[in-house]
C-alpha cells in the first residue's frame, strides 16, 4: 500500500538520530551540506528556472532547491504538489543511476519533469507551461494534514 505524502515524511528518519538505511549521521550530514553547497552554484539554466519558482510566482505553488530527499538532492521540488524539476546540462545522459533515482521519486509519489538547459535558456515560456500544466493534474489529491512552521505555529498547506 502507498503512503501518503505525510506518512512518507513522517516515516523519514530523524537526521538527529543518526536512524536509516545506513550512513547515519555522516550519510545525512553529507547530503546536507552537499545540497547547501549547490545552492550557491547554480547553473544559468537553474538560476533562471529558480527566478520563476521562487516566492510561489508559479500557481502559488511553493519550491524549494536543491533538496535532500532520501540519498538523492533534487534540484527543484514543491512538497505540496509531489512535483519534483530537474535541468539537465548538455553533458547528461540518462543511466540505470538516474533511472533508481526516478523511480525512487516516483515510488514515494513524486512526479519528475526533466528539462535540458537549453530548454530552459530558450524557451523558459515553455517550460512553465508545462510545470503549470502538471500543477492542475496534481488537484485531485486530498489536502495535506497542516504542518508546523519554523516558528512552532500550523501553517495550513494549499
Amino acid at each position: 500500500m502507498a503512503l501518503s505524502q505525510i506518512e512518507w515524511v513522517n516515516s523519514i528518519p530523524s537526521p538527529l538520530t543518526g536512524e536509516g538505511e545506513g550512513g547515519g549521521d555522516f550519510m545525512t550530514e553529507r547530503i546536507t551540506k552537499t545540497g547547501k553547497a549547490l545552492r550557491k552554484r547554480l547553473t544559468d539554466a537553474e538560476q533562471l528556472l529558480w527566478n520563476y519558482l521562487r516566492m510561489k510566482q508559479i500557481e502559488g505553488l511553493k519550491f524549494r532547491r536543491q533538496q535532500p530527499i532520501g540519498n538523492y538532492i533534487v534540484d527543484f521540488v514543491c512538497f505540496e504538489n509531489c512535483i519534483i524539476i530537474e535541468v539537465d546540462g548538455g553533458q547528461y545522459t540518462e543511466n540505470n543511476k538516474d533511472r533508481e533515482r526516478d523511480l525512487y521519486l516516483q515510488r514515494n509519489g513524486f512526479r519528475v519533469l526533466r528539462f535540458w538547459n537549453n530548454e530552459v535558456l530558450q524557451n523558459i515560456n515553455g517550460v512553465l507551461a508545462v510545470i503549470r500544466v502538471i500543477r492542475k493534474n496534481c488537484l485531485s489529491h486530498p489536502p495535506l494534514n497542516p504542518l508546523p512552521s519554523r516558528e512552532g505555529k500550523v501553517t495550513h498547506l494549499k
